[in-house]
């Protein structure tokens, strides 16, 4: 019986990122199977030769999952030569990757893993993963603010979904996502006449910030069910 995998799958499976940055690797050409440029269409399996960035991949890894609390600053691409990139400030003794950035300006709560199909299944709209923001902007909210953001707004050519949007203060709201545009709150803001000063990240799925009491710039291990629940 066949055992080999897809290219792609493998290497997410080997804790090397998610399968659509796998792809996205592929189609850079910074991976080898077997001494040669790979294809998406290669299949794989341990008795292959596979190497990513110069860096031999073998088998499934260990699946780790940690909750990191990122402060303002530090970015969510894995650029060794950036000091602002959040590769610094990674745990050392596996490699993991984020699921669902957040932008070098916000902070708040971010998973680290290995786990590529765990990450799809996170971030992926058709599972429906909500997380949760604090939202400060630049001035006191209309009366109708949240009910048009919650309702949707047009980001960058489309539509956004319909989201959960709460006022906490005048300049202040929560807001509760299920999909991840670019910049989508702060674009969604502007698109109402408002600038976003503040972006705090305090939820995703049933994982909350508050619980772990973590301090900025410092991560924790986590089970996969202190996420889904």
């Amino acid at each position: 019986m066949d055992t080999k995998i897809r290219l792609a799958k493998y290497i997410a499976h080997a804790g090397v990122c998610s399968r659509k940055q796998a792809s996205r690797l592929i189609d850079e050409g910074v991976v080898m199977v077997n001494n040669r440029p790979a294809n998406h269409i290669d299949h794989v399996d341990e008795n292959d030769n596979v190497i990513v960035n110069g860096q031999a991949i073998k088998g499934p890894a260990d699946l780790v999952y940690f909750a990191y609390h990122k402060p303002v600053g530090i970015d969510c691409k894995l650029n060794q030569h950036d000091p602002s990139s959040l590769i610094h400030h990674l745990p050392q003794l596996t490699r993991v990757y984020p699921i669902g950035r957040l932008d070098k300006d916000s902070r708040g709560l971010l998973i680290l893993t290995n786990d590529g199909d765990f990450c799809n299944q996170l971030i992926h709209p058709d599972f429906h993963q909500p997380k949760r923001y604090l939202v400060t902007v630049n001035k006191p909210l209309d009366a109708d603010f949240c009910e048009k953001m919650a309702a949707g707004v047009p980001v960058d050519k489309q539509m956004t979904l319909p989201c959960e949007v709460t006022k906490i203060t005048d300049n202040q709201f929560s807001i509760i996502l299920k999909q991840g545009l670019n910049r989508q709150i702060r674009k969604m803001a502007h698109y109402c006449g408002y600038k976003v000063i503040d972006l705090y990240r305090v939820q995703i799925s049933e994982l909350l910030l508050d619980h772990l009491n973590l301090p900025e710039n410092q991560f924790i291990k986590i089970n996969k069910s202190d996420i889904l629940g």
